[in-house]
């Protein structure tokens, strides 16, 4: 009797959990929107749309706006969502620092601020992240309303049901439960993801991939990672995380990655790669506007923009190997649209061409014909990635139950 009871229990939260996240949902993306409207599109009873409005309303989550025009009747009141009084903490721990952001439910961006975090270790990082998060919050104690929930993306292997991370490429983690550390020294609901396939969620929500169902996000940083898109949802393997594309072999006489393989993608399309190759060859006499001295990745792709023989080339080789990788994808997973993000996009007029063209090469007709590519006008090196989490909560009912208060834990 007692688990049967609970089971009932839990079902009937899981039914109030995604009817109003339905209802927001439909509010949210569509707004201004009728009660008769959401009835209509959600299939939900009037009676249920009103009972779940008016609850968003005395939570102050939705608000009533001008009158629709009358179709015969008495005139619809319109509803959309009220997103300043509520407010979330985004973080982006890099390698060696972290950009902190308070974001309003808009996913507006309302103060920043970056904190060093050059610590080596599971415990000191830990410690150095918390109290760099308390120290943002105590500065923004002027501009903060309802602050709802902290959310941190970080590069490595993340449990994307737990927020445990297993694994980060600059320092050693045992099992690091980073959200339950939060939720102990903040008090609020807390959320950890991998960086790369939380910036596709971002496009997703607020940049590129809006209208698509299916995407493929790939971005050049100090390695080569993917965010896929799979039914509006990120895609996620067995254990959490896929999207490894840095390591598809593209050369296999090529230099040796740091996963012991030779000629993976990351040994090319990625910074240092490209700063090395361009280095190399102009210490071998290859002519360019470009010295060894200067060669950092944004003056090189500001040299291949205005025409610099040598970083043009270079940029065109990497545009080449993405490409064969990206063809592999596009095979896999007939995407909607190709987004590529990183600092390598300010070279866009030279890499994206170079993509096209062997993804036109490599990829199967059916597949690449209309197949956008475009460049991510997302900050990569922002925390919105971090906010897409917050916002995915919101939208799939998670966090909006708990700040109706019919959350049961």
């Amino acid at each position: 009797m007692t688990t049967g009871g609970q089971a009932q229990i839990g079902n009937v939260d899981l039914v109030k959990q995604i009817n109003g996240a339905a209802v927001y949902r439909l509010i949210d993306q569509h707004g201004p929107i009728s009660r008769i409207q959401i009835a209509e599109q959600s299939q939900l009873a009037p009676a249920s749309v009103t009972k779940i409005t008016r609850q968003l309303i005395d939570r102050g989550l939705i608000k009533e706006v001008d009158q629709q025009a009358s179709t015969g009747g008495r005139r619809a009141i319109s509803i959309v969502t009220e997103t300043r009084n509520f407010q979330a903490i985004g973080v982006r721990l890099g390698r060696y620092d972290a950009t902190v952001t308070l974001f309003d439910l808009s996913a507006r961006a309302l103060v920043e601020q970056h904190y060093p975090l050059p610590e080596r270790s599971q415990h000191s990082l830990e410690q150095a992240l918390l109290d760099a998060i308390a120290h943002f919050i105590d500065a923004c104690q002027r501009k903060l309303r309802e602050l709802i929930a902290i959310s941190v993306i970080l590069p490595g292997l993340v449990d994307p049901d737990t927020g445990m991370v297993r694994y980060m490429p600059h320092i050693d983690v045992n099992d690091w439960s980073l959200v339950d550390k939060l939720q102990q020294r903040f008090g609020l609901t807390s959320f950890v993801g991998h960086d790369i396939r939380s910036m596709a969620l971002a496009e997703h929500y607020f940049g590129a991939t809006q209208e698509c169902e299916d995407a493929i996000l790939v971005r050049v940083h100090r390695g080569t990672g993917a965010g896929i898109l799979s039914n509006g949802k990120v895609f996620l393997g067995r254990n959490g995380n896929v999207g490894e594309i840095g390591h598809i072999q593209v050369d296999p006489l090529g230099e040796r990655c740091h996963c012991g393989n030779f000629g993976c993608l990351e040994t090319i399309a990625a910074n240092a790669a490209i700063e090395q190759r361009v280095r190399h060859l102009i210490e071998q006499g290859y002519q360019s506007r470009l010295t060894p001295e200067t060669c950092d990745i944004h003056a090189i792709c500001r040299a291949a923009s205005k025409g610099d023989p040598l970083a043009s080339e270079v940029i065109e080789h990497v545009g080449r190997h993405l490409g064969k990788a990206i063809a592999i994808a596009i095979n896999l997973f007939n995407p909607q649209k190709v987004v590529i993000a990183g600092e390598i996009t300010e070279a866009e007029r030279v890499l994206l061409p170079a993509i096209s063209n062997c993804i036109n090469s490599q990829a199967l007709k059916a597949f690449r014909q209309n197949l956008p590519v475009v460049c991510s006008h997302l900050n990569d090196g922002s925390a919105i990635g971090a906010f897409a989490l917050v916002k995915r909560a919101m939208l799939n009912g998670a966090l909006l139950q708990h700040l109706l208060g019919e959350h049961t834990p």
